[in-house]
């Protein structure tokens, strides 16, 4: 018995042993285990660190730069109009005229630009009004604007007011009539030349009046042809 009892006793010690070993083993195993895959998330990240570039702010957007809105007379007339209305319920019309700007020549009829003089004989005055589409230096801003009141008087030839109804010839049909009676040639000539309009009221005809200038004012045309602004006849050569 006690001989067995010593073997029994031998067998349990060097179990322990070799339990002890396998655990030193697995703790070791873990250990190194752990410790790697540390040193290779380290690694990674600084590989990734070095590899990638600061992410750079975004840009802001440029502003969208907007070309010029070239407008025949009567479209342009229409947005004065309103204004005008707004400003004198019985305001009339005395005077259209194209404004020059580099980003048009006016050869379409059309223009960038267009000024509208307006009388009220309630208010014994008059206002002028601009509507713009221009995108260029020096140009009336965007939309329609308007200038300071003066004064006015029905006896003032030069502010004969009339009504809309006579303005049926758009700037491109008065335009279409001059180029028949010499304009043609001026551009063909001349093709830079400006075509500027002016219309207001004849009060010696008692018409309404589309003066087509090839040049960028009367003084300073080659040509000037008048055009009847509510049916489109032709009336004469003014130069």
């Amino acid at each position: 018995m006690k001989t067995a009892g010593l073997a029994f006793a031998h067998r349990a010690g060097e179990m322990n042993r070799l339990l002890s070993g396998a655990e030193k083993y697995r703790y070791k195993f873990f250990r190194v285990s752990s410790m790697g895959i540390a040193a290779a998330m380290i690694s990674l990240t600084l590989l990734t660190g070095c590899s990638s570039e600061p992410e750079k702010p975004a840009e802001p957007a440029k502003p969208e730069v907007k070309g010029p809105e070239l407008l025949t007379a009567r479209s342009a007339f229409q947005k004065t109009y309103v204004a005008a209305r707004g400003w004198s319920q019985d305001s009339k019309p005395y005077r259209i005229e194209s404004v020059v700007t580099s980003d048009g020549n006016g050869r379409e009829g059309k223009w960038a630009a267009w000024r509208a003089g307006f009388g009220s004989p309630t208010q014994r005055a008059a206002k002028t009004f601009i509507w713009s589409g221009s995108a260029a230096d020096g140009a009336p801003s965007r939309g329609v604007s308007f200038g300071v009141e003066d004064s006015y008087s029905p006896t003032n030839a030069s502010m004969q007011v009339w009504d809309v109804q006579f303005l049926k010839i758009d700037s491109d049909q008065a335009l279409a009539t001059a180029q028949k009676h010499g304009g043609d040639k001026i551009l063909e000539k001349t093709p830079d030349t400006q075509v500027t309009y002016v219309c207001d009221w004849n009060h010696n005809t008692n018409k309404l009046i589309w003066h087509v200038i090839y040049g960028p004012n009367r003084e300073s045309s080659k040509l000037t042809v008048s055009v009847d602004a509510s049916t489109g006849d032709f009336i004469r050569v003014e130069k």
